[in-house]
């Protein structure tokens, strides 16, 4: 097996970050809706902090996946295509990195802002309280998580939609 993609599938690399990041975010996604519910205790404040940890990691995943990406491009989409397939599938990948960023960037600005430190690119950062911008981003990440849900079903959708609808199985090409 290739390291890198070539025209008719992914290489190791691209799978590693997609099947590491669709498991963080099996976590993660649970996980947050669990904390909202949950009373300021020290329960809690563990399982935020693996929260944080798990969501920094998928960030890093992210961005390491980005480089990747324009590094060695996707395999040629191929198959019964109908006009436009290919621009929705491209945009729904664009929306999935973007949003995936938003989702962390906005969980940690409402940390900093709400006073804590966080530990980002291995330098402890600080930022001046403002609970006014911590709640913005708090409503940011609640919002990009939302969003983040509904791309991730519509990219399961779409991996559906081929094997029962088209024929095709695409999901062997990421696995």
């Amino acid at each position: 097996m290739s390291l890198l993609n070539n025209k008719l599938k992914y290489g190791l690399l691209s799978k590693l970050f997609h099947w590491l990041t669709a498991a963080g975010l099996l976590i993660q996604i649970p996980l947050g809706f669990y904390l909202v519910d949950l009373d300021f205790d020290q329960t809690r404040i563990d399982i935020e902090n693996y929260h944080i940890l798990f969501g920094l990691i998928i960030f890093y995943i992210t961005l390491v996946r980005l480089i990747s990406k324009l590094l060695t491009p996707a395999p040629d989409f191929k198959g019964s295509a109908f006009v436009g397939q290919k621009f929705i599938s491209k945009l729904n990948h664009l929306l999935l990195y973007l949003t995936l960023l938003t989702v962390t960037s906005s969980g940690v600005l409402k940390k900093l802002f709400n006073g804590e430190s966080l530990i980002i690119f291995f330098k402890k950062i600080n930022l001046t309280y403002n609970y006014e911008l911590s709640e913005q981003f708090y409503s940011i990440h609640i919002f990009a998580n939302y969003t983040l849900i509904g791309l991730i079903t519509l990219h399961i959708l779409a991996v559906l939609f081929h094997k029962f609808f088209l024929k095709e199985n695409i999901l062997k090409r990421i696995l």
